[in-house]
């Protein structure tokens, strides 16, 4: 195929879907990751679209959501990752809750595994991963369907959320800066996750890579309300993730990294990494969550399975 096919095939895909992973679009024109980086370089150039982290979006500041089909396909390995590792934060017996997205969907899956535990969720994906776990009690709030995700929204929602307390809440977004926190391009998505915040003693962000530097419309929990980040190793070339995450470790949120590699829980980032976040200015008010992070229930999780656990505190 043609390079000038390779991009217009790659602009049709991205225009349908409003972002698509370099893996995907490599998949689909039937070339090497490499290749089609330089082809979505290309394109930015002209306007077309914007290279995100590990992906290409829609041209413009704030990227519009994308359906459930779409962000099925988008980072799946890393959302498997920081699902296993944030399995580890849920001790039996607790009360949780867990809103929308594909990477709470996975973290539903591995909680299935928690006896005595109570969900409450406004999510049928996250809902339905939980449907046969007998040991666990699922709770559904109230609320219209939103079909593009699959997640219950809307007053209904809110008012079934009123006078609820329970020890977390495990949220997704569309996007995470230190600067507004965790955000996502529906206004009615976003209002309901406010109402799932304000339910919980602690908030726990799992978010991608991918998605660390990017803003969307409407902000759900801004940053000081963020006790918790279980995200992915950056790749070593992704300058501006590595610096999100400084930023977020400096304003007091505590970031747990799985590492792709199986590495052990508790080992520190690359020396290289370590450097390149230490010359960042400012106070180092970021904890990592090192003994609190435990491996999956029940039988001892394999080397893929654990995380690696990044301490971003200035040595």
């Amino acid at each position: 195929m043609f390079a000038a096919e390779r991009r217009q095939l790659i602009l049709e895909m991205v225009r349908a879907n409003g972002a698509v992973s370099l893996r995907e679009l490599a998949r689909v024109v039937q070339t090497s990751e490499v290749t089609v980086r330089r082809d979505v370089r290309a394109l930015e150039a002209e306007g077309l679209l914007d290279r995100r982290h590990g992906g290409a979006v829609l041209p413009g500041g704030f990227t519009r959501e994308s359906g459930f089909p779409q962000k099925s396909h988008l980072a799946t390995a890393e959302k498997t990752a920081i699902a296993d590792l944030a399995a580890g934060l849920v001790d039996e017996g607790e009360a949780i809750v867990v809103g929308a997205g594909t990477t709470t969907q996975e973290l539903a899956r591995r909680l299935a595994r928690v006896p005595g535990l109570t969900v409450v969720t406004n999510s049928l994906l996250v809902a339905q991963a939980l449907a046969h776990a007998n040991r666990v009690e699922v709770v559904m709030t109230g609320g219209t369907l939103r079909g593009s995700n699959y997640a219950l929204v809307g007053s209904g929602a809110e008012q079934s959320l009123q006078g609820l307390r329970v020890s977390k809440a495990f949220l997704s977004g569309s996007g995470l800066t230190a600067e507004r926190g965790l955000s996502t391009s529906n206004m009615l998505s976003a209002s309901v996750d406010r109402a799932l915040v304000q339910a919980a003693a602690e908030v726990v962000v799992l978010a991608d890579h991918t998605k660390l530097g990017t803003d969307t419309m409407f902000q759900t929990v801004p940053t000081d309300l963020i006790t918790r980040l279980v995200t992915d190793e950056p790749p070593a070339h992704d300058d501006r993730a590595g610096t999100e995450l400084q930023a977020l470790a400096d304003q007091g949120v505590q970031i747990a990294v799985a590492g792709a590699g199986g590495n052990p829980v508790g080992e520190p980032l690359p020396a290289a990494r370590q450097q390149r976040s230490s010359s960042l200015p400012g106070p180092r008010r970021g904890q990592v969550a090192g003994a609190a992070l435990r491996g999956m229930l029940g039988d001892q999780p394999t080397g893929a399975e654990r995380g690696r656990v990044a301490d971003l505190r200035r040595r």
